[in-house]
């Protein structure tokens, strides 16, 4: 699953240590999410689009090629 994660927090200025304190959650978490090895689940999700004060769908995207059984 793509993301804009990183995009919106270099954006407001954000460390990755600064968002993970907001979630509540590692930094390391939040460094996944931007690398793409972790899917947060649906709650993590919505806390961060409820930051980014944006919908779920505008940060969390699955790109055609990452999608099994599509060309």
């Amino acid at each position: 699953m793509r993301n804009k994660v990183r995009e919106l927090r270099t954006r407001e200025e954000l460390s990755q240590a600064d968002l993970a304190a907001h979630l509540r959650v590692s930094r390391q978490t939040v460094n996944s999410i931007e690398t793409e090895r972790y899917t947060p689940s649906l709650s993590l999700a919505i806390s961060v689009a409820r930051f980014f004060d944006t919908s779920v769908e505008e940060i969390f995207f699955f790109d055609g090629s990452t999608v099994k059984g599509q060309s």
